[in-house]
């Protein structure tokens, strides 16, 4: 059915495409049945797609993206429809309206989408509602979390710290984004110094939560594809030494290079088909600045169990698509999980951990 749909909601704005399936996914979560009749269908369980990291076990390697639901209001659907974990946010402080409209175009000539939205979302106090209200969903919830654009850049660190104290409890990870070219000066945030006071006061937070709750949970930092080779040397290296679980690789790109569409010219971060090569690269780079050591869940470009694989082969233990679904449908989950299988199948493996890094 998704080509009827595609051609109903391209006719559409794309913001208000996505209110509407929002809307939609929020009917079938207050259905009695549906949300487990769209399990039936849709999850694929195979013991040779599971990863485990930081602790969490993933039923399969491929997760959404934060950006979909940046509310924290639809995640048991998301997961109805197969994903292996399912990121929300990005998610601050305190709520803010984002960009003025219109700040979502589609590219598809090129099968990417570009937004300025600017962490639209209802704070971090509303979410933290939405996840006492919810059913939990038997995957990783991971929380990304971003700053107030009213917040001073030396007070940046408060901001990730007030998101990590009130939803502590309610991810399963989190992620310190501070690579959107969306909201002014936040990936100044990725230099040096300022990256090492930041994680500094996160994981320190992190520290001090773990010891009140027993619990611990895996951070992972967002990076974005346009660092210099200098530049990311220097993220991984304080990134390691800090010892953040994990990269996330990447968030959406300002380079406009080999675009055809209409709306290539507009302001935003570019995702999609056009960043696959870019952030494929990245991973390799990070796999052996890190010598292996920095777990990588890789986002850029996944439209097929391909695009999957060469990023697994690359370093990533993990994936994420959230473009691809706009232009293929919810049911690409599940289509990757089975050509991730037959990936799998031709090279003679018997785990999809045993693909991670395998073109080093």
């Amino acid at each position: 059915m998704y080509p009827f749909v595609k051609n109903m909601l391209f006719k559409m704005d794309p913001e208000q495409a996505h209110e509407w399936t929002v809307k939609n996914l929020l009917r079938a979560q207050r259905i009695p049945g549906v949300l487990t009749t769209l399990e039936q269908k849709m999850v694929l369980r195979d013991p040779r797609l599971t990863v485990k990291l930081g602790g969490l076990t993933f039923y399969n390697p491929v997760g959404l993206a934060a950006g979909f639901d940046k509310h924290a209001q639809v995640y048991p659907a998301l997961a109805a429809l197969g994903f292996g974990f399912v990121e929300v946010g990005t998610l601050t402080p305190l709520a803010q309206n984002g960009n003025p409209k219109p700040r979502l175009f589609r590219l598809p000539e090129d099968e990417g989408i570009i937004n300025r939205m600017g962490f639209n979302n209802g704070g971090i106090e509303e979410a933290a509602r939405h996840f006492t209200e919810l059913p939990r969903p038997a995957i990783p919830i991971g929380i990304n979390l971003g700053k107030n654009k009213v917040t001073a850049q030396e007070q940046a660190a408060s901001d990730y710290q007030k998101g990590l104290c009130t939803l502590y409890r309610q991810g399963d990870y989190f992620v310190i984004n501070i690579s959107s070219p969306n909201t002014p000066n936040l990936r100044d945030l990725q230099e040096g110094e300022s990256l090492q006071k930041l994680l500094t006061a996160v994981m320190e937070k992190r520290k001090h939560l773990q010891e009140q709750t027993g619990e611990i949970r895996p951070i992972f930092l967002k990076v974005a594809p346009d660092l210099t080779n200098d530049q990311l040397r220097e993220v991984v290296l304080v990134a390691m030494d800090q010892e953040i679980d994990g990269i996330i690789a990447t968030n959406t790109t300002l380079s406009r290079e080999g675009l055809t569409s209409t709306h290539q010219s507009e302001t935003g971060g570019l995702s999609g088909r056009p960043l696959a090569q870019k952030s494929t690269e990245m991973i390799r780079d990070i796999r052996r600045i890190s010598e292996a050591r920095l777990p990588i869940i890789g986002v850029g470009g996944v439209f097929d169990g391909k695009d999957a694989y060469e990023k697994i082969r690359a370093g990533a233990s993990l994936v994420q698509i959230y473009t691809a679904m706009i232009y293929h449908g919810p049911s690409i989950v599940r289509d990757i999980n089975r050509e991730l299988l037959q990936c799998l199948e031709q090279d003679g493996l018997s785990s999809i951990t045993e693909a991670i890094g395998l073109d080093d």
